[in-house]
C-alpha cells in the first residue's frame, strides 16, 4: 500500500491514481483469502438456496431469478460488506490517513478502494448472467440499458452505505455486528423472497423505499420485460416503469454522499 502511495504522487491524472490505488487493493484482496472467499464463492450457494424457495422464481423463471437474486448478495457482499471491512481495516492502521497528505483527493482515495469489490461484484454477475443463458434457458434481456443502469447506480449507492457504515464500525470484527441492518433488511423486503404486493400499504411503500429493491426492479424490467405482477410490458413502457426505481436510487445516491462526507473518518478515534 506504501508503495502505491508512492507511485500515485508521481502521477497527475485522476484515473492514474485510482487505478494505482486499486490494483493496490485488488492485490491485498487477492490475499485476504476470507474476503476473497466471501465475494467469491459465497453468493452463488446463498443464492440457489433462496431460488429453491416456493415461488421464488417469479417472472421470467429461475434463470431471470438466480441471475437477479445473485445481482443482490453481490452488491451485498462483494461490494457492501468486503468494502466496509475494507475501509476499517485502512483506517485502523491508519493507511487512509498517509493517502490523504499526497496528491490523491478524498474521492479518489474512495474510488480507487472500492472499485475492486465492485470489479469482483460485476464479474460475478456476467458469468451468471452466461451460465443462465446457457443452462436455465433465460432468454436475451428485455431492456439491456435497465440492466446497466441497475448495476451502476446500485454500486455506487452500496459503496455509499459502506463508507457511511465504516464511520460507525470501530473495528474490523465489529463490522459483522455493524452490517447487519443493511445486509438483512434490504434483502428480506427486496421482494426476492416473497412478492411485495402481499405487504399492507404502508409496509409496501417502505420496502419500495429501500436500497436493494429498485436494483431488483430494473433487473426484472431488462431481464424480463415485465412488472412484479408478471405483466409483460414493451420497451418504452418498461423505460416508463423504471422511473420509479431510478429516482429511488438517486435519493440513496445523494442521501449516502452527504451522509459519507458528514460522517466518514479518515483516522481511528482515539
Amino acid at each position: 500500500m506504501n508503495t502505491a502511495v508512492v507511485t500515485m504522487r508521481g502521477l497527475n491524472l485522476p484515473a492514474h491514481r485510482i487505478m494505482a490505488l486499486a490494483r493496490a487493493e485488488g492485490v491485498l484482496l487477492r490475499r485476504n483469502r476470507t474476503a476473497l472467499l466471501t465475494a467469491v464463492v459465497l453468493p452463488a450457494p446463498v443464492v440457489y438456496g433462496f431460488k429453491m424457495l416456493p415461488g421464488a422464481a417469479g417472472p421470467g423463471g429461475a434463470g431471470a431469478a438466480f441471475l437477479i437474486g445473485l445481482t443482490a448478495f453481490a452488491l451485498l457482499f462483494a461490494v457492501y460488506y468486503n468494502l466496509v471491512t475494507t475501509l476499517v481495516a485502512r483506517r485502523e492502521q491508519l493507511v487512509l490517513k498517509r493517502l490523504r497528505t499526497g496528491e490523491t483527493t478524498d474521492g479518489e482515495i474512495l474510488a480507487g478502494t472500492a472499485a475492486p469489490a465492485v470489479a469482483v461484484a460485476w464479474t460475478q454477475i456476467a458469468v451468471a448472467g452466461v451460465a443462465a443463458l446457457a443452462v436455465s434457458g433465460l432468454g436475451r434481456p428485455a431492456n439491456a440499458v435497465l440492466a446497466l443502469v441497475a448495476l451502476a447506480g446500485g454500486s455506487v449507492v452500496f459503496v455509499l452505505l459502506a463508507v457511511v457504515s465504516a464511520a460507525v464500525t470501530r473495528s474490523v470484527e465489529v463490522a459483522q455486528i455493524t452490517t447487519l441492518p443493511v445486509l438483512i433488511i434490504p434483502f428480506a423486503f427486496s421482494g426476492l423472497v416473497f412478492r411485495l404486493a402481499m405487504l399492507p400499504e404502508p409496509l409496501r411503500w417502505v420496502a419500495d423505499a429501500l436500497p436493494l429493491t429498485p436494483v431488483a426492479e430494473l433487473m426484472r424490467l431488462a431481464l424480463t420485460g415485465t412488472s412484479e405482477d408478471g405483466h409483460h410490458l414493451g420497451l418504452t413502457a418498461s423505460f416508463t416503469a423504471a422511473a420509479v426505481p431510478v429516482l429511488v436510487l438517486a435519493a440513496w445516491t445523494l442521501a449516502g454522499g452527504w451522509a459519507a462526507r458528514r460522517w466518514f473518518r479518515w483516522e481511528p478515534r482515539r
